[in-house]
């Protein structure tokens, strides 16, 4: 089964300027992943069948809360997170987008990052 998590909201301190790391800015992260889902989520409405969305927020709440240079480092580290902590999760995607990127001129809706991960073996 894929589940999605749609544009989770943070304030944090990532990019490669200063004032990045002083001022912080608007982020978003959003979620795709592949889940073994069994009988106990499907049939029988039971959460231990599937994977819990508020423990799967707070790995990245976790991961956004460390100042990276990288928007690809931040997707790396939660991407891992959720398939360390996950055994039912087989892959996920995760985009990072910076919301107000410090470009000069630059007129956007935000700056992002897709990262795929897969389960080994």
């Amino acid at each position: 089964m894929e589940i999605r998590l749609h544009n989770l909201r943070f304030r944090a301190r990532h990019g490669c300027l200063p004032q990045e790391r002083v001022v912080g800015g608007d982020y978003s992260v959003s979620l795709l992943f592949e889940v073994n889902v069994d009988d106990a989520a499907t049939a029988h409405d039971d959460l231990r069948g599937t994977v819990d969305y508020a423990a799967v927020y707070e790995v990245v709440k976790r991961e956004m809360e460390k100042p990276s240079n990288l928007l690809e480092h931040v997707a790396a580290r939660i991407g891992k997170g959720i398939l360390r902590d996950f055994s039912r999760v087989a892959s996920v995607e995760v985009t990072v987008k910076k919301c107000a990127p410090p470009i000069p001129g630059i007129d956007c809706d935000g700056i992002s990052v897709t990262l795929r991960d897969y389960r080994e073996g």
